[in-house]
């Protein structure tokens, strides 16, 4: 089977419905994973998504803030939900398609803006949110699956506008690398992304404090497509859809796209 997968934080799903039927109406992929939906499960607006197709949802919500849902063409049933390092966050949500396929969606904490334990705890809550990513998945190593989400982290010098100037900035600092990375040895977790763009610098988010954004061009690439070592090879045609971050009333990222044939 082959499906083409999407994930895209949007930063409240019921405020940003009208370019998640953009996307869903021009791109069509059969799955999205959408992080940051701000909205209880009850109130996520599924008219509009199901009259597309989209009649499978699995979904964590919170009021105000969080949020992580997994719209699907395809039939999938709901495998499990995380709470890592106890923060009582809806952040983690997954779901099995029916070939066996396990779609994990993340929203990893921001950190806050100060990359130090002793004076930021948003900053020890992303840290050992991670630590606990780390921990699950060598208990229970994962097969067969995909990981995607906002992880809040950009990991290589080519992920962030400039590497120098961001190492001591949240989101690109060492120590979150060195964490990003362990999550990713401790699931035999393979980058697609970057697997299908090896090569230069690649964003899926822009501030909203840049006043010309697509002129700037001071991204990051926060937004990451996983798959474990046994589907890995299934995975191609990955892109950075960029134009949506320059809709109306946009979110500050932009969709990542793979498709896998599993």
């Amino acid at each position: 089977m082959s499906f083409t997968l999407a994930t895209w934080n949007i930063n409240s799903v019921r405020l940003r419905e009208p370019i998640v039927l953009k996307l869903l109406e021009e791109q069509a992929p059969d799955v999205l994973c959408l992080q940051e939906c701000k909205s209880p499960v009850d109130k996520i607006p599924l008219e509009g998504f199901a009259a597309l197709g989209y009649t499978h949802m699995v979904a964590r919500g919170q009021k105000g803030y969080n949020g992580v849902m997994i719209l699907s063409k395809l039939p999938m049933v709901e495998a499990g939900a995380e709470d890592h390092a106890d923060l009582g966050h809806a952040r983690h949500i997954a779901g099995r398609l029916e070939n066996g396929v396990t779609i994990h969606n993340f929203y990893v904490p921001a950190g806050g803006d100060v990359p130090d334990r002793e004076v930021n705890e948003k900053f020890v809550q992303k840290l050992d949110y991670l630590t606990d990513m780390r921990d699950a998945f060598r208990k229970d190593p994962p097969k067969k699956s995909i990981l995607v989400g906002d992880l809040n982290i950009a990991p290589r010098e080519d992920d962030v506008w400039d590497h120098k100037k961001l190492l001591k900035i949240v989101s690109h600092t060492p120590i979150e690398v060195e964490h990003f990375n362990d999550v990713m040895e401790s699931g035999d977790w393979h980058d697609v992304t970057r697997a299908d763009i090896p090569e230069g610098l690649l964003y899926s988010w822009w501030s909203y404090r840049a006043k010309d954004w697509d002129l700037a061009d001071k991204g990051r690439r926060l937004d990451h497509v996983w798959a474990t070592g046994d589907i890995k090879q299934s995975a191609h045609s990955s892109r950075v859809y960029r134009d949506a971050r320059g809709w109306e009333k946009p979110s500050d990222h932009a969709p990542v796209f793979a498709t896998f044939d599993v």
